[in-house]
């Protein structure tokens, strides 16, 4: 008796558990046995099995998609790559972050994209985990408020970028950067827009750097309750402006933003009045 023949003699609850849920490797001929059995439950785990792994396979060419501008430096001789992100720069409180990750070469992480797509905060969570275990090296730069009152919010991006690319404890061969150019890099640098979505180095960083920042949002949730500070991650949400203006303004939010000039009665600011033409990143 072949050892197929001796596994479909296995219950199919016992073959589920090896094949779908602790993903085994599938023995050659058995997905072709189930789909010929006469049981409708066996027909069923095939296709099961086929689904998982043509999943498995688009995740596999995914992943090595999201690596081609570092295959290409890898293979150039410039092997620390460095992803560069930051998180933050909308909300009206507290400060911006930024990350930079160097990953393994080849390094693939499976369910790694663009932090702001991965809308579940505990995967977040478990990703940045991994990623700080596996990196090569990793490092986080703050901008506070002060300095982005002072700055602007897109230079103090730019400020806790470069912050964290020097927290790095080694200086990169290269640096992937969202969609900017970072000031004074010490390391050549390229700007990709939309990185987070076309490279793992910048998605690497985007999840630390997101991840960071959030967890910095709830500790100063439990500082100044009711003003739904944990919630404000992104973009101002309508709670948050209406906690402003009812409770008034605390010294993490940044007064250079419209609503939060406004609750203090001031005018907007110059820049708000004539905003600046966005910037052109480079290829």
């Amino acid at each position: 008796m072949s050892s197929v023949e001796q596994l479909l003699r296995a219950p199919l609850s016992e073959l589920t558990d090896r094949y779908l849920v602790r993903a085994q490797a599938v023995p050659t001929g058995l997905l072709a046995a189930l789909e010929a059995d006469c049981r409708q439950g066996a027909r069923l785990l095939a296709r099961r099995i086929r689904s998982r792994q043509e999943k498995n396979r688009a995740e596999g060419q995914r992943l090595r998609h999201l690596l081609r501008y570092e295959t290409e430096l890898w293979e150039q001789g410039l092997e620390r790559v460095a992803g560069v992100d930051e998180a933050g720069m909308a909300p009206l409180a507290g400060p911006v972050v930024a990350a930079a990750a160097i990953l393994p070469r080849s390094y693939r992480l499976k369910g790694l994209d663009d932090s702001k797509k991965i809308l579940d905060a505990e995967r977040r969570e478990e990703l940045a985990i991994l990623i700080k275990k596996d990196a090569v090296a990793w490092a986080v730069g703050i901008a506070e408020v002060e300095e982005i009152d002072r700055l602007n919010i897109y230079h103090a991006g730019l400020l806790a970028m470069r912050r964290a690319v020097l927290a790095l404890g080694l200086t990169p061969d290269y640096a992937l950067v969202d969609a900017r150019k970072i000031p004074e890099c010490p390391c050549p640098q390229r700007g990709i827009v939309h990185g987070d979505e076309l490279s793992m180095s910048i998605a690497a960083a985007s999840i630390l750097a997101k991840t960071t920042r959030d967890r910095m949002m709830a500790e100063l949730d439990a500082r100044y309750p009711g003003y739904g500070l944990a919630a404000h991650k992104g973009y101002p949400t309508p709670q948050h402006v209406q906690a402003l203006r009812a409770k008034g303004v605390l010294p993490i939010h940044r007064r250079s933003f419209g609503p939060v000039r406004e609750a203090l009665g001031e005018p907007p600011a110059q820049a708000e009045l004539f905003p600046p033409a966005p910037p052109v990143n480079p290829p």
